[in-house]
């Protein structure tokens, strides 16, 4: 068989099947990180993100936040949770929205934590809900309505 028409048959099956190894790397990454194997996590899961994967995009975020595998840096973890939650991923909409809460790889941002938290309590997550909530006892009123606005006029990348 030529080389062109080989190709071209087997482009179905790139489509059909491609997707398999991206899963099985996350979830291959997933059960390394549960049996302590960080940096096979690391190895499998940074291309994914490089990518622009949500899943491995957040997985990585959360080791930079707890120093696994990784040396601790807030200020990475902030940067993969938000290429996550700009994609619209509901927990890494949360951990952005601590991140500007506690002032952890950002400075302390009561409206821009807010912001986050009611995207991803908007999108089911209580635990976000709930700490908007808190936040706003926090607020001012100004403050507060700048946040809603934001959060009204927020779109996700892809």
């Amino acid at each position: 068989m030529k080389p062109k028409l080989t190709f071209l048959l087997s482009l179905p099956f790139l489509f059909l099947f491609g997707g398999t190894v991206y899963g099985s790397d996350l979830q291959e990454g997933w059960h390394a990180y549960k049996n302590n194997d960080y940096k096979k996590a690391y190895k499998l899961w940074l291309p994914l993100a490089e990518q622009g994967n949500v899943t491995a995009q957040y997985n990585l975020g959360h080791m930079y936040e707890k120093g696994k595998g990784v040396p601790q840096d807030y200020k990475e973890a902030v940067r993969l949770y938000r290429l996550s939650a700009e994609q619209g991923d509901v927990d890494a909409q949360l951990k952005l929205g601590v991140s500007y809460g506690m002032g952890r790889g950002v400075p302390k941002d009561y409206a821009l934590a807010h912001m986050w938290w009611n995207l991803s309590g908007s999108n089911g997550n209580k635990e976000a809900a709930e700490n908007r909530d808190i936040v706003e006892t926090k607020m001012t009123p100004q403050q507060i309505e700048k946040a809603q606005e934001m959060a009204r006029n927020w779109k996700p990348k892809k």
